[in-house]
């Protein structure tokens, strides 16, 4: 009596999990892309405001973020004074100190 060949179940496992994956990202983009606008707008105009307002470092301002957004960086242009706030390497903002109005958000595209 032969034995047919294994079958693998991992690659069929994989391929599944991808599928549900793919599925509700489509289902919820709308609803993620929203939180992450909100997200690095927020963390741009704090991390803004407290480097150039309040004169501490980047790096202590990322202290003043809400819980939950650990995943938004900063980084900043101090020729410019402005701080751009990103997540997942596909959102950004950024925000930019003007003498006389604070951080200001750049328009949204």
């Amino acid at each position: 009596m032969t034995i047919g060949p294994k079958r693998r179940w991992w690659p069929r496992l994989l391929l599944g999990a991808l599928a549900v994956t793919v599925v509700a990202l489509a289902v919820f983009w709308s609803t993620i892309s929203s939180y992450a606008t909100t997200g690095t707008s927020y963390g741009a105009r704090v991390a803004c405001s407290c480097r150039y307002a309040g004169g501490r470092t980047l790096s202590d301002c990322a202290k003043d973020f809400e819980p939950g957004m650990e995943l938004v960086s900063l980084s900043e242009d101090a020729k410019a004074k402005n701080v751009t706030a990103r997540f997942a390497l596909m959102f950004s903002q950024t925000a930019t100190y003007k003498e006389g109005w604070g951080c200001v958000l750049e328009p949204w595209k």
